[in-house]
């Protein structure tokens, strides 16, 4: 800890100062979203190459769902696993070691020559997609309760917008290699790989030495007595019906955003003849809303919770995934690309929006379990990505049909938010200290 920092630069900030880059605060705000936008180009980085790998690999459309089901299902467990860790040993070293270990299967995919194996190294990509869960525990610590929602939503967004960039520039890298005489096209995308495997290590040295645990310092330098050291963090979680209502929720929006960041460039290019850059240009526009709409969605979020309450809070995030299952749905039925781009953007604005309200709300669930709540809710939304997986590895569903099902599906669940939100309050189940602190 500095010991030059007086008692209000150790305080988490009340306002987010987007172009500042001073004090430990915002240093680690940038750092964080940089990070989590670096994770998520490694972790889509392969997704709009799938088409050259498919070729590759002789791989049929049960092989490709099971891939993109292992994508995101070793997530689960690890987004728990580093809510935890977050609450123990802090989010600089977990961060650290995540970033060294993901990298690895990052900059090694490139070696598979057969399903198995490149099933294999897919799954375990899918680790680095535990990054979110730092990424959100550290903002939560860095920012006062008025302003927590704001600034989780925009580094969870710009976070996000990696899978957009990893879209639309992993194609032009694998024409670059090709183009420089180092590799056939055939096999552009295992040397377009290792960028950002490497780019995952330079980040890890850069989030071990320039960022700390808490405004205060980090969690070896704070003295914590018996009474402060998170003690069953990951029970009192799991005990609170709202941490389980808020995964459900993420299942539905955060799930849905990562199963069209994996399939967008395969449907362009096979259900409308797109080529492949520009497949990837278009379902890199999806991940681009990212750049605004999360944000948004956590800045509404926040005015909301300051006007009504942390009802208010609820209501606007089952209204978000009501809008964006209707969106989805239009998308399916899109008769010509030019519709499907349109409602594509549509029903993105939702879907990234309700990404934001959802984690304006987690920090307010339980002060003391933050890391732990913010992992089973991050981890809703990777269970809710592998089971919406399903539907894209039959043989007997259509792309189209299958985003139909799941627009349908993603209204119920918006329906659903609301509906247990009102029982929950008509039964007095509606806890005072979460409405204290929205809005303090």
């Amino acid at each position: 800890m500095d010991a030059t920092l007086t008692p209000t630069d150790q305080q988490p900030l009340r306002r987010l100062h987007i172009l500042a880059a001073a004090g430990v605060q915002m240093r680690t705000f940038h750092l964080t979203w940089l990070t989590f936008f670096c994770c998520f180009f490694g972790w889509f980085g392969i997704a709009p190459l799938m088409p050259l790998v498919r070729e590759q690999l002789h791989l049929d459309k049960g092989q490709v769902g099971n891939i993109v089901i292992a994508s995101v299902s070793a997530t689960i467990i690890a987004r728990m696993l580093m809510g935890k860790l977050c609450d123990t040993i802090g989010p600089r070293l977990a961060y650290t070691w995540l970033l060294v270990i993901g990298s690895i299967p990052v900059m090694l995919i490139g070696l598979s020559n057969s399903y198995e194996s490149f099933l294999l190294f897919r799954l375990a990509i899918g680790i680095i997609g535990a990054s979110f869960v730092i990424t959100q525990f550290h903002t939560s610590m860095m920012f006062a309760p008025n302003v927590v929602g704001t600034a989780n939503a925009v580094a969870g967004g710009w976070g996000n917008l990696g899978a957009g960039v990893a879209n639309m520039l992993m194609p032009l890298l694998a024409a670059g290699f090709v183009a420089l005489g180092f590799t056939t096209k055939a096999d552009s995308w295992r040397y377009a790989m290792v960028v950002p495997g490497v780019v995952l290590l330079l980040m890890a040295v850069l989030y071990y030495r320039y960022t700390q645990d808490t405004p205060r310092g980090n969690y070896a330098d704070i003295h914590r007595d018996a009474t402060t050291k998170p003690k069953g963090t990951f029970g009192l979680a799991m005990r609170d019906h709202r941490t389980w209502l808020l995964a459900l929720a993420y299942g539905a929006c955060f799930g849905i955003e990562i199963t069209v960041d994996n399939v967008a460039a395969v449907y362009f290019v096979d259900h409308f003849g797109a080529t492949l850059v520009a497949a990837g240009f278009l379902a890199g526009t999806f991940g681009f809303m990212n750049i605004f709409a999360r944000a948004l969605g956590g800045i509404v979020s926040d005015r909301t919770g300051r006007a009504y309450g942390m009802q208010g809070k609820w209501l606007l995030l089952s209204a978000m995934l009501v809008l964006e299952g209707l969106g989805i749905a239009f998308f399916s039925l899109a008769p010509s690309l030019g519709l499907a781009i349109a409602a594509m953007l549509l029903f993105a604005l939702f879907l990234k929006m309700a990404n934001g309200c959802t984690y304006s709300i987690v920090p307010f669930v339980n002060r003391q379990a933050i890391g732990s709540v913010s992992g089973i809710v991050g981890a809703g939304g990777n269970l809710g990505a592998m089971l919406v997986g399903f539907l894209f590895k039959s043989k007997e569903i259509s792309y189209s049909t299958a985003f139909l099902y799941i627009g349908g599906g993603v209204a119920v669940v918006g329906a659903l938010v609301l509906l247990v939100r009102l029982v929950a309050r008509e039964v007095g189940r509606e806890a005072a200290p979460e409405v204290a602190v929205a809005l303090a």
